[in-house]
């Protein structure tokens, strides 16, 4: 494995062709930024996690009875997939069977203090910032994560938005309230292939102690060696495969597509099509500009 530091500085990560596959994003040049955003937004985080996971709202029955049915309901299953830390998604997904895409399940309790999470401006300028090097750094990918939201919501102008077109293309937004968030290694196979998500660590920890993140097929460590009060419980935006899928079958899903009447020649044809479609997504990336011809 080899140790990457991360001074705060944004720069890609480039492949042995010299294609940009992902970006350590560092913070802005803002003199600001630490004062008005890293540190209220671990703060706003840790309030909203006091609020959630901490018996706030023991007793109000929209806050309690749904929740514990549905921990009752899970009993007795694996631990999910990334980790057992507390976390809250809230946007709208598609995937574990829906027809659909449909906004993301929470208890109203759940709803109200996640909607006033993203209401506040600290959310709102790490969610433009993160837009912002998507753009920068893959200008075809940020273009096809914004037509693919615009087409859902010509679709289905119901679905609400975590942030304005202009602010995020993302369409899922993941807290994890700590109070030290770890993950299990682990894909995330049921994001787009070729897609990015944008992670923003926050909160107050050693960076030499923890908080890295561990790329394991490229045998990469990445440290943050950022101000020690704005960095670690993060914050995730992504959009599901799901989506896209969707989008791509004519707003239909695998199940409704894969039952309607083909040809021999379509059927083939949309089995081709599957086997490329990764080839066509990398063709998104682009050239490190120090490294062109």
């Amino acid at each position: 494995m080899r140790v990457v530091d991360n001074d705060g500085k944004p720069g890609p990560l480039v492949d042995a062709e010299g294609y940009i596959f992902g970006v350590l994003g560092g913070q802005p040049r803002d003199d600001d930024w630490v004062r008005d955003v890293a540190i209220p937004a671990a703060q706003l985080m840790e309030e909203a996690g006091q609020q959630l996971f901490d018996r706030v709202f023991h007793g109000v029955y929209y806050g309690t009875r749904k929740q514990e049915q549905r921990s009752r309901e899970k009993a007795g299953l694996p631990p999910p997939r990334r980790g057992t830390d507390r976390t809250a998604t809230t946007g709208y997904s598609m995937g574990g069977g829906q027809q659909f895409p449909t906004t993301c399940f929470n208890t109203v309790i759940k709803t109200v203090v996640l909607a006033g999470l993203l209401a506040q401006k600290p959310f709102r300028r790490i969610a433009g910032f993160t837009n912002t090097l998507l753009k920068c750094y893959a200008p075809d990918l940020h273009t096809f994560y914004s037509q693919t939201m615009d087409h859902i919501h010509d679709w289905n102008p119901n679905l609400r938005r975590n942030f304005s077109a202009t602010v995020s293309v993302f369409a899922t937004a993941t807290f994890n309230f700590g109070p030290q968030t770890v993950t299990f290694p682990h894909l995330d196979f049921a994001n787009l292939a070729w897609g990015w998500c944008a992670i923003t660590a926050l909160g107050d920890f050693d960076p030499n102690k923890g908080g890295h993140l561990i790329l394991w097929d490229l045998k990469l460590i990445i440290v943050f060696l950022l101000d020690p009060q704005s960095s670690s419980p993060p914050l995730l935006f992504y959009t599901p495969a799901g989506i896209f899928r969707f989008v791509d079958n004519g707003f239909r899903s695998e199940e409704e597509v894969n039952s309607t009447e083909m040809s021999a020649e379509e059927r083939a044809a949309r089995v081709e099509a599957r086997k490329t479609r990764w080839a066509e997504g990398l063709k998104m990336y682009q050239k490190c500009p120090t490294l062109l011809p």
